[in-house]
């Protein structure tokens, strides 16, 4: 199977300069954190306190046959006990808010962040790979420092103090314990780097069979078409093949491991007990200190696994971080200088009264321009002037290059070498956002955010009221498609508008960009999609909203831009032919023989239907 955008391998030896990207989004919680790690040793402390208390019952009361003190005693055990739950209440309540606002601060950077990135970034980053990052990723960082983070401190303070306290209570005893622990803490880091190994290649594997089903079961149609179940099986057992071998090697790692730690838990106990007992009938140990020393021993092999799976964890965790930092990182292809932010403002703060008006004339001057991952020229010393209010029709086969100059001009791409102008200035000593607010673009595939047909037409112009949204819908017949639907206008789209075919959303996006009144209109073959009636209602109404902006319309049906004042021909990346319609069918070149073909394929269609 082919390896996803989201295999990229990333360092697995720690580096404090990734964990250093970390603290200014840790800043605003760093009095909480210094609270929970607090709180920890509270907690770390009554732990260890704890079997000095079964320690001095067994010695001053079960040995001596007395109950005198035993309330006293009773009341400091239980507010010992009290405490320790507070702490652990306080600090579960301190954890979960540094996980939730953490996590939430991230994924408001990140997406902030994807807002300012350029369209090409978008055009090569798969979306699983972003929502990977802004979900699983984020979620992942916050709930390990939020946990594992302080798990680690707790269990070492506890391990360091059940160590200090054995010494102090015995120290011929204590060497036994502090002999046998070093050989479980390597035994626990050796299995958990391979365990933690083999459930990584687990999860991945999980990935790939979900992504399997999803092929499989939103595939179907096209599999039984193509008679290729016997192939799709195949891969799916080799994937499942492959999780079922990780599965079991993780197992088999599990299943030595965990007897391995009993054996030496039960063996350190074993030889506690012995010598201990030995030395409680010779007189040199007290039986309290013998329980309280059984106790440590058996007690203090779990935080040292706890230790060992959390460093795993931890030290697994710098490469979250590195993909959301790497994420974070992305610069913008295309950036506005710091002198045209300081007029114009950002997308987040626009200073819109110092916006010039656009009137639309659009100037290519010796521009030249290759795609960031091409190595040839597809525009070269290209000279155009468009005057505003002249509608350009750009045509070509598929793949032919036709958004390339729809692009430049609207500055989702700059020029390699050269300059456009927007009404005489290089559209560089002004704004992004300046220039896009005035551009009304309709998709080919055009996409709708889940809410309402009225909430979807409204993104063209945020302040519109009801009737300018109602009105706009009429012009280009997207009135039909509301009336058809439930509730109308207040009719909800479903996600992505999945609710609505294809030429109904396309009418949807039409009336969005026509409620926007923008002066650049650009409809990337927005009628392919639209059968042939609703496009002749289009037609109609794109002559008047037409009127006296400056359009591109990269069109697939040539018959629907015989009207254009320029048409650009486009070949292979480059423009080969430019003129009107008239001219160019005069001349008997490449664009006679498109629309030749084109014409033929048509009459045929239409034949075919009568």
């Amino acid at each position: 199977m082919a390896v996803g955008f989201d295999d990229k391998e990333y360092t697995r030896s720690f580096e404090w300069s990734s964990w250093k990207k970390l603290l200014p989004f840790l800043k605003p919680y760093r009095k909480t954190l210094l609270l929970v790690l607090g709180l920890n040793l509270v907690c770390s402390c009554i732990d260890i306190a704890l079997p000095l208390f079964q320690r001095y019952a067994i010695d001053n009361f079960i040995t001596q046959q007395t109950l005198a003190g035993l309330p006293v005693m009773a009341v400091v055990y239980a507010l010992a006990i009290l405490i320790q739950t507070l702490a652990v209440i306080a600090f579960t309540r301190c954890s979960m808010r540094v996980e939730m606002n953490l996590g939430k601060d991230i994924r408001r950077s990140c997406f902030v962040h994807l807002q300012t990135l350029s369209l090409s970034y978008y055009n090569v980053t798969p979306v699983g790979y972003l929502l990977s990052r802004l979900m699983s990723d984020t979620n992942r960082i916050a709930a390990m420092i939020a946990w594992n983070v302080t798990d680690i401190f707790w269990a070492a303070t506890y391990v360091l103090g059940v160590f200090l306290m054995m010494l102090a209570l015995n120290p011929a005893l204590a060497v036994t314990v502090i002999v046998i622990v070093p050989v479980i803490a390597l035994l626990t880091a050796w299995f958990q780097d391979r365990i933690l190994r083999w459930n990584r290649r687990v999860r991945k594997m999980n990935s790939r069979i979900t992504s399997a089903y999803n092929e499989g079961i939103m595939g179907a149609r096209t599999s039984k078409t193509l008679v290729i179940e016997d192939q799709n099986s195949e891969e799916f057992r080799e994937v499942s093949q492959d999780m079922k071998v990780a599965s079991v090697r993780a197992a088999r790692l599990s299943a030595v491991y965990i007897p391995l730690i009993l054996f030496f838990s039960s063996l350190t106990t074993a030889i506690i007990l012995a010598r201990g007992g030995s030395m409680v009938l010779s007189g040199t140990l007290l039986f309290g200190t013998l329980s309280a020393f059984t106790s440590y021993a058996v007690g203090i092999f779990e935080p040292i696994q706890q230790i060992a799976r959390n460093i795993a964890d931890v030290l697994s965790l710098q490469a979250n971080i590195e993909r959301v930092m790497g994420l974070l990182e992305q610069k913008p292809m295309i950036t506005d200088a710091p002198e045209v932010i300081a007029k114009y403002g950002t997308a987040f703060e626009p200073k819109k009264e110092n916006w010039e008006p656009i009137q639309g004339e659009i100037t290519f001057e010796d521009v030249s321009f290759r795609y960031p991952d091409g190595n040839e020229e597809v525009l070269s010393h290209f000279n155009l002037k468009i005057p505003a209010g002249y509608t350009v029709a750009i045509v070509g086969e598929t793949g032919a290059g036709k958004s390339t100059l729809v692009n430049l001009a609207c500055r989702f791409f700059e020029p390699t070498s050269g300059r456009i102008l927007i009404d005489g200035r290089d559209y560089r000593e002004r704004s992004q956002l300046w220039l896009h607010s005035s551009i009304g673009y309709v998709l080919q595939s055009p996409h709708l955010f889940s809410g309402t047909v009225m909430e979807n037409i409204r993104y063209g112009r945020l302040d519109a009221t009801d009737e300018e949204v109602i009105a706009a819908a009429k012009a280009v017949s997207a009135d039909q498609v509301a009336e058809k639907l439930e509730n109308g206008y207040q009719s909800d789209v479903g996600e992505g508008g999945d609710r609505l075919s294809t030429g109904e959303k396309q009418l949807i996006s039409f009336a969005r960009a026509v409620l926007a009144d923008p002066r650049i209109f650009v409809l990337d073959e927005a009628t392919s999609s639209i059968d042939t009636q609703t496009e002749q209602l289009i037609q109609k109404a794109t002559e008047r909203l037409l009127h006296g902006r400056t359009s591109f319309l990269i069109a697939h049906r040539l018959s629907t831009i015989r009207q254009a004042d320029l048409i650009l021909v486009v070949r292979d990346g480059q423009i080969v032919e430019q003129g009107t319609h008239t001219e160019l069918l005069r001349r008997r070149g490449y664009y006679h023989d498109l629309y030749r073909r084109q014409f033929e394929e048509e009459a045929s269609a239409h034949r075919l239907q009568a």
